[in-house]
């Protein structure tokens, strides 16, 4: 394997395991930057898995290549519909965010199990028919040195995920609606004494992080678990957050976070065909990513300054 070589399937592989925690860490930022602490992004992302795996299983006949990219929206779909119940107990219901987030995480993984019995009549799907696969772009791959890395045989859902990330900051920092979004963040009283609907804006961010962490699940099952039981995502989504912390609540800085720990997920799948790498112990790979989580949040969670009102429940009365 020459450098080049190396070198692709280094990227590709940590563009793989990234492109989930991107689309998660994003809508963690939408939900926090409006106030509501989301955990229940494992759970979310749980049921997009879930309801793309299905999907994807039950269409491929019909849609054929295009079933992934249709279950990726399936799973957005559900994603928001569940993050309803975050909403609505937290914004109308004035519940403790961290509580309902919780819930959140228990029930998902049950509900989804319940339900592929209930339709498959066992405890996990069987393998999807059609997956994102790798696409190679043309023209760009022709580019000498860097065509080959990055955009032969590579992940295009990645790329995806990028764009969606600048347009994520774009939409934070540089349109009215982003500005609100803030504010309510920030100081829910105020931008109600301006005239903006806070409760409206709280919906939308959670509602916004359901549909991001519901692509994170459908992209995750459809590229890296290849099916749906109890244990296809484990830990996905708190990671996620730990990116977003560590991005410091901007669109950005989230998506290199999740780059950074997709990247410490990777090895432990390709670390065996790496110089050095190889020789480490491969419990070791697997258990990095976490552990790194772990160091992360114990490094920046007290520095890094989150919205003031995050986690706050707001009244309007007060």
């Amino acid at each position: 394997m020459n450098g080049v070589q190396m070198l692709h399937l280094i990227i590709t592989s940590a563009l793989v395991y990234s492109t989930p925690l991107v689309f998660t860490a994003l809508g963690g930022t939408f939900s926090e930057r409006s106030g509501v602490v989301n955990v229940g992004l494992e759970g979310i992302m749980v049921m997009g898995a879930f309801s793309a795996v299905v999907f994807n299983l039950s269409f491929y006949d019909a849609f054929g290549k295009l079933t992934p990219w249709l279950g990726i929206l399936v799973g957005g779909v559900v994603g928001v519909l569940f993050s309803l119940i975050h909403a609505v107990a937290t914004i109308n219901l004035r519940a403790d965010h961290i509580i309902s987030g919780t819930v959140i995480n228990l029930m998902a993984p049950a509900l989804g199990v319940f339900l592929v019995k209930a339709i498959y009549n066992k405890g996990q799907t069987d393998n999807i028919k059609g997956n994102l696969g790798y696409f190679t772009v043309p023209g760009l791959e022709k580019i000498p040195v860097i065509g080959p890395i990055l955009f032969k045989n590579t992940y295009l859902p990645a790329y995806l995920a990028i764009v969606v990330a600048v347009l994520a900051w774009f939409i934070i920092f540089k349109t009215r609606f982003g500005l609100r979004l803030r504010a309510v963040g920030e100081n829910p009283q105020a931008a109600d004494t301006l005239g903006i609907n806070v409760y409206a804006m709280k919906y939308s961010g959670v509602l916004i992080s359901g549909l991001l962490g519901g692509f994170g699940g459908a992209v995750f099952a459809q590229t890296i678990s290849g099916n749906f039981s109890v244990g296809t995502i484990v830990g996905q989504g708190f990671i996620s957050m730990a990116a977003m912390i560590f991005g410091k609540w901007n669109p950005l800085g989230a998506m290199g976070g999740a780059f950074f720990f997709g990247f410490a997920q990777s090895l432990s799948i390709i670390g065996a065909q790496l110089p050095v790498i190889s020789s480490v112990p491969s419990v070791y790979l697997q258990i990095a990513p976490y552990l790194l989580t772990i160091i992360v949040l114990v490094l920046f969670l007290g520095k890094a300054s989150g919205p003031k009102a995050n986690g706050v429940n707001y009244i309007k009365s007060k």
